[in-house]
């Protein structure tokens, strides 16, 4: 915890900065809701497809989600989706046009994890 996951467009493979932005997003955990660095764990999911709106024109997408233990309140929640929004684009190259999108939520109370 927290469970971190960003889903990108295929087509920013290569201008996202991946390390940089797990860093980031991991430290801005830390900062904002408690989270410990060695528990923070991001993965990277790349989509093939994504379209907005009609479809008519190419979009590119970047959407981060963030799974938290329960406990934090809304307004710690709130902080964190907008501090990780606002550093997203530092991590894209040429981040004009790109869709952006945070989202933090819960973890279900029966959520267990364990290191192999």
């Amino acid at each position: 915890m927290p469970n971190i996951t960003v889903d990108h467009s295929a087509d920013l493979e290569g201008r996202l900065d991946r390390p940089a932005l797990a860093g980031a997003v991991h430290q801005a955990c830390v900062d904002l809701v408690g989270a410990r660095i060695p528990a923070c764990k991001t993965r990277f999911r790349r989509a093939e497809e994504t379209v907005v709106g009609d479809g008519a024109e190419e979009a590119y997408v970047v959407h981060i989600e963030i799974a938290l233990l329960g406990g934090r309140t809304e307004e710690a929640k709130t902080a964190l989706t907008e501090s990780v929004l606002a550093l997203l684009p530092g991590h894209i190259k040429e981040p004009e046009g790109v869709y952006l999108s945070v989202e933090v939520r819960d973890l279900e109370t029966a959520y267990r994890s364990a290191r192999g």
